[in-house]
């Protein structure tokens, strides 16, 4: 056999290993893109029933993403876990991510009630950073919830990490990652100050629009105008 053969053959050898990797891979992000899916449904069900027939809708909007490869490999590096797809499925829960924003802080609880009491769902880790802020004034209700997914081969059950904020906490927290990402993380005390302050100054608006809302929502908020007459 001439180098030439021996060189095209273990060419294609790579290239076949190279495709099959490629394929798995592409199989394992799929998985997290049916659970992500599934957790979406579940939330999408949830809001239209509120829409149609209860007189409040809790659920303002709704975000999802699957992480990309490049992002997947990054915490793998950074958390130092064995590179292969049974140890990231382990270790690395956040692949598949849904933020749900509501309007009030009762919302954000009485949604994770609701997804974490329905009978496929398990709840894996809670993370509340509501009651107990970040450092830098994060708030948000972190969960994995895992969820099955029927495949052709059988069902799995898969992490999808949902994120419950009011709007207050969200716009908080794309500010915060806008100033991150534009200082590299090195963000200058001043700002870190400020953006402290800010969290403060939400949650202090996240309190009181809350408290409108329930003396608006309140009995004697329908009596209001016949006891002014």
């Amino acid at each position: 056999m001439s180098t030439a053969s021996v060189d095209d053959e273990a060419l294609n050898q790579t290239l076949s290993e190279a495709r099959e990797l490629r394929d798995e891979f592409q199989r394992f992000l799929h998985e997290y893109e049916f659970g992500m899916r599934e957790i979406e449904t579940k939330i999408s069900i949830l809001r239209d029933e509120f829409a149609h027939h209860h007189s409040y809708n809790p659920i303002e909007h709704v975000k999802s993403r699957v992480k990309t490869p490049d992002s997947i490999v990054e915490k793998v590096a950074r958390r130092g876990v064995e590179p292969d797809f049974a140890s990231i499925r382990t270790h690395i829960t956040d692949i598949a991510g849904v933020r749900v924003t509501c309007s009030f802080v009762a919302d954000v609880y009485r949604l994770f009630d609701l997804l974490a009491a329905q009978d496929d769902i398990t709840v894996r880790i809670v993370k509340d950073y509501i009651a107990a802020p970040k450092p830098n004034g994060y708030r948000s209700l972190h969960a994995i919830l895992e969820v099955p997914v029927f495949l052709s081969s059988g069902p799995i059950a898969v992490p999808v990490e949902v994120q419950f904020r009011t709007i207050a906490m969200d716009f908080w927290a794309s500010l915060e990652h806008k100033i991150h990402y534009k200082f590299q993380g090195q963000v200058p005390p001043r700002l870190v100050d400020d953006l402290t302050a800010a969290a403060d100054a939400a949650t202090e608006l996240d309190e009181r629009m809350e408290r409108l809302h329930r003396e608006a929502h309140s009995p004697l908020a329908a009596l209001a105008p016949i006891i002014e007459v």
